[in-house]
């Protein structure tokens, strides 16, 4: 069978050599090609190859019986999602049948009319849903339209939402929002609504980056919502805008960030230290025969390093805004940071995402040269494991926060200001200022999906070039 090459996806370039070693890839019909590249990439990298029979390396003793059983799939997404383990464990791994799409999404390019939501129940209700608008992307039709942060949506072109209809409605290129009033938790129609149309949009992460004076207090504010490496260059840019008015403490906001690239992440947690550099941030556990081999032959490998030469604050302490919608390479920020420095978590408890992925395409070496030309099906498997430097990672329930504080639709705030209720109470433990926090409802409510989680591949961590 194919023999991997990690070389890009890894830092370095060996072959490794485990696997079906018989079997031919020349003996593969042209009808089950795809196919035999989604068992394949799976075998070899699938965190939990070992739990699945069916990818057992002595499953099939040749090339002819794996052909069988591949003609019993109708669809390479039917192969692959028989392929994977319950959905209660991996929540995350996708496929594609267009690799462009999904190096768009990974890099924070989607078809998107800038309005990001979430999705909460109606009270009492375990059907009817409603949606709010958690920010809008800048230089979009939403923007345009004039949809603002809080705007309660309960239809879309006059259809009530579901939890069985709303993925194809906000699926549609265009689609009216139809708005309503959050009267104490009730969702009450006020005739309004707002089409909107989706374009190829390019998503900058770096919403909001402020400087904020408290006394002898110069506060660094980031909102920050995704980890896409083609805006690296302006997350250094924004740190060295912070070294340079001096700031004292950071609030990094990861409320609605759902993840990326492990490899920005790691520089992102070195421009808010930048005394730690070369020490090991984070470890990639990957499957056990894979895992062996790089054990083996290059350990290195397996350990991300906080970077030098970047803009560094060199902070002992940081304030870190989450939400249920925090997945992923933000949790992986904030749990890989404690072992360096104090982490103050302010807001509700993260998704709980500590696994990453690889984009593995149909070639000789799973990397994207010599790429079979027949089709662009892709696939974005699970296929490790991260944890902090010392080994402790398991936080797939969410990762608790130091101070409770969920988000409220009636008490929402904007963004940035120093009155938003989350950003305030991490100002107020800043300056010592001895102010209550709003007080935590007895039921909290959350969403429970997103705009970002309804595409799992929006919620990626993943291992690219570095």
């Amino acid at each position: 069978m194919k023999k991997i090459a990690i070389s890009s996806l890894l830092l370095f370039l060996f072959v490794i050599p485990f696997g079906c070693s018989d079997m031919d890839d020349n003996a593969v019909p042209a009808n089950i090609e795809i196919k035999d590249f989604v068992w394949k990439g799976m075998n070899l990298y699938y965190l939990w190859q070992a739990d699945v029979p069916d990818l057992a390396d002595d499953r099939f003793a040749n090339q002819s019986q794996l052909n069988n059983f591949l003609e019993t799939y109708e669809t390479p997404e039917n192969l692959f999602n028989h392929l994977r383990v319950a959905p209660s464990i991996d929540r995350f791994s996708v496929i594609y049948s267009d690799y462009t799409v999904l190096e768009g999404i990974l890099s924070g390019t989607t078809l998107n009319n800038g309005m990001d939501y979430g999705l909460r129940y109606k009270t009492g209700s375990t059907t009817d849903i409603y949606g709010w608008v958690r920010y809008v992307l800048p230089n979009s039709d939403a923007e345009n339209k004039y949809v603002e942060r809080g705007h309660i949506f309960y239809a879309i072109d006059g259809t009530p939402l579901t939890v069985d209809n709303y993925r194809t409605l906000l699926a549609s290129d265009t689609y009216t929002i139809n708005l309503a009033d959050y009267n104490g938790g009730a969702i009450t129609p006020n005739g309004q609504s707002i089409t909107l149309t989706k374009s190829n949009l390019a998503e900058n992460p770096i919403l909001l980056s402020t400087v904020i004076n408290q006394g002898t207090h110069n506060i660094g504010y980031l909102m920050y919502n995704g980890f896409y490496p083609n805006y690296e260059s302006q997350l250094n840019t924004t740190f060295g805008s912070f070294v340079s008015q001096n700031v004292t403490d950071l609030v990094l906001d990861l409320r609605y960030n759902s993840g990326g690239s492990v490899a920005t992440a790691t520089k992102l947690a070195s421009m808010i230290t930048g005394q730690f550099s070369g020490q090991v941030f984070s470890k990639e556990q990957w499957n056990a025969k894979a895992q062996a081999y790089f054990l083996a032959n290059n350990p290195g490998s397996l350990e991300n390093k906080f970077v030098s030469g970047l803009n560094g604050l060199h902070l002992s302490k940081i304030y870190i805004l989450t939400t249920k919608a925090t997945a992923s390479a933000s949790e992986l920020v904030v749990n890989c940071l404690k072992p360096y420095i104090d982490v103050v978590q302010i807001g509700d408890l993260t998704t709980g995402k500590n696994v990453g992925s690889i984009t593995l395409y149909d070639s000789p070496t799973f990397a994207k040269t010599n790429v079979n030309p027949n089709h662009k099906y892709a696939m974005q498997p699970i296929v490790l494991k991260i944890v902090d430097k010392n080994g402790l990672g398991d936080y797939t329930a969410g990762i608790i926060p130091t101070t409770l504080l969920p988000e409220s639709l009636s008490s929402l705030g904007i963004l940035g200001d120093v009155d938003e209720p989350l950003l305030s109470a991490a100002i107020n433990q800043i300056i010592a200022s001895g102010k209550m926090l709003p007080q935590v409802p007895g039921v909290i409510e959350r969403d429970f999906t997103d705009a970002k989680s309804i595409n799992p591949l929006r919620s990626e961590m993943y291992v690219e070039n570095k």
